[in-house]
């Protein structure tokens, strides 16, 4: 036995060998960002994070000064009777300035993305300094090393403590918005600073207890500087104080080796757990960058992917949004393969369930839940209003984030998260409908009020008769997985049986009953039963169209076309089969507003908008929705050659595939589950070229493979060789960053 495993061992690592050459340093160096001028604000400049803890590094404008922000996404307020987007929000924390003797003349800096950490050189009338920064990956860390020449080796560090009031409040205050501003809000407590133990701190007390804790300190030895930053945060107790210091006080300068060498490799190990490579180089930057960035924004046991991760600013979002905002930032964890960086997604639901119980207005407590459209990182918001009674009742975010956990659990197959979290929470969120449905005449169930974000509110709202629809549907799944018996089994059947269809005109679909889509706005909360549903799907003959007048409907209308528009239409483009379409849209995000470090921004920073174009990338090279693994379902015609390698779909396999000059040469299927396997593919007559596994026909580019849990086949076309895994061809690299403009 234990020979046969060893043998089975060595086949597999000979096949994975052989099927994939890539050198990962080298390749990660060409979607590194650089910049040969120095940045002047956090969409300009290298960020870096470890899940938590987060910073960037520019000019400080207006100031002959080196910024590096310290930032963590676990830092919020915690008002206790102020639920709302001002008492229970992110909060800013400070900043550190590098003062040269010098007047900053110029400067240059790289984003090393392989080893997470960026490197420059700042250039004075005096010297130059150079820096290399990191946040160390598995400890509570922000390190800045520096080397001065002579006539910089003066230079000082000074720690800025931020306002520590409502980021919303202090924005409205900067822009004069009279609509955010909230004029009976009272300011927490001014930071205080003190030195114990060798140690500097910054101690930010919060109005109903808890606060914020920076610590610092220097290693200085002639012309060298170390400096390392911790920060933490706790509520109602004062011990992040505790905690900042008993992480530094023993921190010699002789322990900072091992530090930096665990750092890079949580970071080479992070990075192959997945490859894709593009012939547009600028897509395959783009998309390098967004892996990058959900790592240092998102870990097990850290921060939520909300609208800012790790680098807050001012901004009327310091927040976790539901009404599609978190969605999205989740979305690319899935395929990429890195489902552990979904985690803090689903434990949040399950530490915080009675929270979402509390939600609701206390009649419907006993069997409901909900999920206010901002909320804490404890899901605490404005309690949910009751549909059919007064506007602005938004029931379908808890559903959509259900979705979430769906894929967490369909990507993975680990039933102990249906089991735990999804089916108790989707149970209680669908239990808020049913109340509000109501029959006609001819037995049909039909919704009252409801609000699809951000359009308005409309009986038979679409974007809740999807996610209901999907709710039930995913319920009666669940139940038959898990073998429980619910006595609610009736009803959800029911539903799905007698609920409406989804309102619809001759532009497709409307917001909902009486309601056709006629505002212009960035959501695409009315389309949400194609994408990400898909209920409704172009293996349904009808649909394909429907899809496609509804999308350009939607676009068609002027005015508030934004960011995550395009990325959303590339997504349903995907979805319906339309590749150049899909990439066209893509780029619409390039050309709009996509700043120089990838980072986006409307009236605040939005973290989903890049994330979510990652998600775009991998719509268009896999899929496996409706229990079929789709193989180039989406491809752009110009993109003639392509490698991707253990995408991950739902079912639980790693996918890996090549396409040459336009044409699927080789397909790599890894089983980790057991689930069946049905592959769609365009290679004709794919042949079994390693496996012990059966390939049996069963439609028009579709066939049925015996695959067990823990094997492996691959696929070529007929005649052809096992291809290699290694990056495309293409022109051009490190196209993020910031240019010096040419004279």
């Amino acid at each position: 036995m234990k020979r046969l495993l060893l043998l089975s061992i060595a086949v597999w690592c000979i096949t994975v060998y052989s099927y994939c050459q890539i050198d990962w340093k080298n390749f990660m160096s060409r979607q590194d960002m650089i910049w040969t001028c120095l940045p002047q604000t956090w969409y300009e400049a290298p960020f870096m994070g470890n899940g938590s803890m987060g910073t960037y590094i520019c000019k400080e404008p207006g100031k002959n000064a080196i910024r590096v922000d310290v930032g963590n996404s676990m830092v919020h307020d915690h008002r206790t009777n102020d639920k709302s987007i001002y008492g229970r929000c992110r909060l800013l924390i400070g900043y550190f300035l590098l003062h040269p003797t010098g007047e900053i003349k110029s400067g240059d800096m790289r984003l090393d993305l392989w080893n997470a950490e960026t490197t420059g050189c700042i250039r004075t009338t005096l010297g130059e300094i150079k820096l290399k920064a990191y946040v160390t990956s598995e400890s509570p860390y922000i390190v800045v090393e520096t080397e001065a020449t002579e006539g910089e080796k003066d230079f000082t560090w000074k720690f800025y403590p931020e306002n520590t009031d409502s980021p919303r409040q202090l924005n409205a205050i900067r822009i004069k918005s009279k609509s955010h501003f909230k004029k009976d809000y009272i300011s927490n407590p001014a930071s205080q600073f003190y030195a114990r133990n060798g140690l500097n701190f910054c101690w930010q007390p919060l109005l109903d207890g808890g606060g914020t804790a920076t610590a610092w300190k220097e290693f200085r030895k002639e012309k060298k500087s170390i400096l390392i930053i911790s920060n933490a945060h706790s509520f109602p107790e004062t011990n992040a104080l505790q905690k900042v210091e008993t992480a530094l006080i023993n921190m010699q300068e002789i322990d900072l080796p091992a530090l930096h060498e665990t750092h890079r490799n949580w970071w080479h190990n992070y990075y192959p757990q997945s490859f894709v490579s593009l012939p547009d180089k600028k897509m395959e930057n783009f998309y390098w960058v967004q892996i990058y960035k959900l790592a240092s924004a998102t870990r097990i046991g850290g921060g939520l992917l909300d609208n800012s991760g790790p680098w807050q600013v001012l901004t009327p979002w310091p927040n976790t949004w539901w009404n599609l905002n978190a969605q999205l930032s989740y979305w690319p964890v899935y395929a990429s393969n890195r489902l552990e960086l979904g985690m803090p997604l689903v434990d949040v639901v399950k530490n915080n369930f009675d929270n979402l119980i509390h939600n609701v207005p206390e009649a419907y407590r006993k069997d409901a839940a909900a999920l206010p459209v901002c909320t804490d990182f404890n899901l605490i918001g404005v309690d949910i209003r009751v549909p059919g009674s007064r506007k602005f009742a938004q029931v379908g975010n808890l559903p959509w984030l259900c979705h979430n956990l769906w894929l967490q659990y369909r990507y993975s197959m680990d039933e102990t998260i249906l089991r735990n979290t999804i089916f108790p929470t989707l149970k209680r969120a669908i239990n808020f409908y049913i109340p509000f449905l109501e029959k006609d005449e001819q037995g049909i169930l039909h919704l009252k009020e409801t609000y699809s974000p951000e359009y308005g509110s409309a009986k038979d709202c679409n974007y809740d008769i999807a996610l209901l629809r999907w709710g039930c549907q995913t319920l009666l799944k669940a139940s038959q997985i898990l073998s429980i018996k619910d006595n609610l089994i009736p009803k959800w059947q029911e539903i799905i049986e007698k609920l409406t269809d989804y309102p619809q005109d001759e532009n497709g679909m409307m917001i909902g009953k009486d309601m056709p889509f006629s505002k212009s706005h960035r959501h695409y909360s009315h389309l949400l039963m194609f994408y990400p549903l898909y209920l409704l799907n172009i293996e349904q003959n009808e649909n394909k169209e429907l899809l496609e007048k509804s999308v350009e409907h939607w676009l068609s209308i002027p005015g508030n076309i934004l960011g995550f528009s395009n990325t959303g239409a590339s997504s349903l483009y995907a979805a319906a089969g339309e590749g150049n379409k899909a990439l066209e849209k893509l780029k619409g995000l390039f050309a709009l507003a996509l700043r120089p470090n990838t980072m986006y921004m409307e009236s605040g920073p939005v973290i989903e908008t890049p994330l979510s174009g990652a998600q775009c990338i991998h719509d268009m090279l896999l899929q496996s929705w409706g229990g079929k693994i789709r193989v180039f379902p989406a491809i752009p015609s110009r993109w003639g050659d392509v490698q991707f390698q253990n995408l991950r779909t739902e079912g639980a396999f790693l996918v890996s595939a090549s396409r040459k000059e336009g044409k699927t040469t080789g397909i790599r299927i890894k089983s980790l589950a057991g689930e069946p396997c049905i592959l769609r593919t365009d290679m004709v007559n794919p042949i079994v070229k390693a496996g012990n596994v059966t390939l049996t026909p069963i439609g028009q580019g579709e066939y049925s493979l015996d695959l067990k849990k823990g094997e492996t086949v691959v696929l070529t076309a007929a005649g052809g060789n096992i291809p290699m895994i290694s990056p495309v061809d293409g022109k051009g690299q490190n196209f993020f960053g910031l240019q010096q403009a040419k004279k």
